[in-house]
């Protein structure tokens, strides 16, 4: 099902939002290669599950089969963990290229104002309807 024109842009401003809030979040969450990183993040999952299975015959049998089963399962977690932290980050249009004009702006509480007085101005500000 296709977007209307008002949901495409609705999507770009919350995406330009996201950008303005938290640049580094955007950039992590738009990663280039994503099969590359899916097939290592499988691959990590398959040596968990194996070395599971040879910790649980290793309780059964014997104990290096299950020292080798913990092993196969830390190695497999480290291929899952790198496969979602590391790998080729898409670098896409900066937060200074994005139209700023559109972007709703909240505005900033000063840092002598503590976490309860922004909170109040918040309700305040949505009570009052601004």
């Amino acid at each position: 099902m296709a977007l209307s024109e008002h949901e495409q842009k609705l999507l770009e401003q919350m995406e330009q939002a996201l950008y303005a809030d938290d640049p580094k979040f955007a950039t992590n969450i738009r990663t280039a290669g994503g099969s590359a990183s899916r097939g290592r993040a499988a691959l990590g999952v398959l040596a968990v599950l194996a070395g599971l299975g040879l910790l649980v015959a290793g309780v059964a049998f014997a104990p290096a089969l299950g020292v080798a089963g913990f092993t196969v399962m830390l190695i497999g977690a480290v291929i899952t963990y790198t496969a979602f932290t590391t790998g080729a980050i898409a670098t896409p249009e900066s937060p200074e290229e994005l139209q700023e004009s559109s972007i709703p702006k909240m505005p900033k509480a000063s840092k002598n104002d503590g976490f309860m007085n922004r909170m109040e101005d918040r309700w305040r500000k949505r009570t009052e309807g601004e």
